[in-house]
């Protein structure tokens, strides 16, 4: 059975380290940039004909991603003594958005951290 699919993009500014030296230079302080997609998955259509109203999607993507944009994540609470890698950060921001989610949908959260490379998570 096919499935529909609604993507919305955005993207964040953070800081933050990775204090093990599996990380070379990037255990450091550093800044990354990253390009955020969230697709919203369903089997069928909701009685509107749509999987998930866009305005809404972007509009709870931005809300979960202003929580950590232009922070130092080394800082926040919620990251005390994690390894806030790319591929943490997409289940991260995927369980936040799942959290805020009215209907029963999958999702997928892709970060790209350049044009060449991403991490992504999905349920």
């Amino acid at each position: 059975m096919g499935k529909f699919s609604v993507k919305v993009k955005d993207h964040i500014m953070i800081a933050h380290s990775l204090p093990d030296s599996y990380f070379g230079p990037a255990q450091h302080m550093h800044g990354a940039t990253y390009i955020v997609e969230v697709s919203f998955i369903a089997s069928v259509l909701n009685t509107k004909n749509v999987v998930i109203d866009i305005g809404e999607a972007t509009a709870m993507t931005r809300g979960v991603l202003e929580e950590l944009a232009y922070q130092n994540l080394d800082e926040l609470p919620q990251f005390n003594g994690v390894l806030t890698t790319t591929e943490f950060l997409a289940k991260y921001i995927h369980s936040q958005i799942k959290n805020k989610l009215k209907e029963d949908l999958q999702i997928k959260v892709e970060l790209f951290e350049s044009h060449v490379a991403s991490a992504s998570y999905e349920d």
